[in-house]
């Protein structure tokens, strides 16, 4: 099949944020009275809203909620480890020029906020390759993975059939996203055990970006 859109997945395809995100999570959590491992992080929440923090933490422990200006301080602990820990995944800035040398159209399409998702691009050296009206927020449609809308808004707001695209994905969620989408979505196994992508719909696996090329069909 020829696809006309790659949509890709920011953290953990793009930029090499999950063990940063998910270390800083669970370190958080931990301080704040609620025992997390990064474990437990990339388990719970890889792939999802920033909201799904706080709704686990209060169905866990008897409705509390996490104190006021928790995703601000969250943010901010993320950001500055940004500026100084955060790298491309390997092969994203290779495979970006290799799509537009071939006039494949891509963009992105991630559940973070447009400031997380601005602040790693930026620190990993990724953000002159993504224009800023090819990056998609589950902010821009009021809910993330695993839910279908934020796929959907991307391939609508760029005229493609949801049937046309491939999506790159690392987490479940992401994977039941595209699927709900009607897209083709393939797994990203660097980070996860390929047997849940798998589980999750995956079209198919791949553990190098340097594979995507040979899936476009063109």
């Amino acid at each position: 099949m020829t696809y006309e859109l790659v949509i890709f997945d920011n953290d953990g395809v793009l930029v090499d944020s999950e063990p940063l995100s998910n270390r800083l999570l669970a370190e958080y959590l931990t301080e704040l009275g609620y025992p997390t491992t990064i474990e437990d992080s990339y388990r719970d929440f890889m792939g999802t809203a920033a909201h799904k923090v706080h709704d686990v933490i209060a169905e866990r422990y008897d409705g509390a909620r996490l104190p006021e200006g928790f995703d601000d301080d969250y943010h901010g602990r993320i950001f500055d480890a940004f500026a100084t820990d955060l790298a491309a995944v390997r092969g994203a800035d290779a495979l970006l020029k290799e799509l537009q040398r071939r006039s494949v159209p891509y963009c992105l399409a991630s559940s973070a906020h447009h400031s997380w998702i601005r602040s790693a691009l930026d620190a990993a050296g990724l953000r002159g390759h993504i224009a800023q009206e090819r990056i998609f927020s589950a902010q821009d449609v009021g809910v993330g993975k695993p839910a279908p809308d934020l796929f959907l808004h991307a391939a609508r707001t760029l005229g493609v059939d949801p049937a046309a695209c491939l999506v790159l994905e690392d987490s479940p969620n992401g994977v039941l996203a595209a699927r709900a989408a009607g897209m083709d979505v393939y797994g990203y196994t660097a980070l996860t055990d390929p047997a849940k992508l798998t589980a999750a719909g995956a079209t198919g696996l791949i553990a190098d970006l340097a594979e995507v090329p040979a899936l476009l069909g063109r």
